[in-house]
């Protein structure tokens, strides 16, 4: 997940349901919040915007 693999694969791989692999994986995506906004607004085309 953290490497940008889709959690339906991971799942599968693990052989865990996905709600199984956020539960149990839950630590290592979290801290990731800033990475993945700018990885969605790229894929929309949206500039980067302030955050407070």
């Amino acid at each position: 997940m953290a490497a940008g693999a889709p959690p339906t694969q991971v799942a599968e791989w693990a052989g865990h349901s996905v709600a199984v692999l956020h539960r149990i994986y839950a630590k290592i995506v979290a801290g990731q919040e800033a990475s993945a906004r700018q990885r969605i607004e790229r894929a929309l085309g949206v500039e980067d915007v302030d955050r407070e």
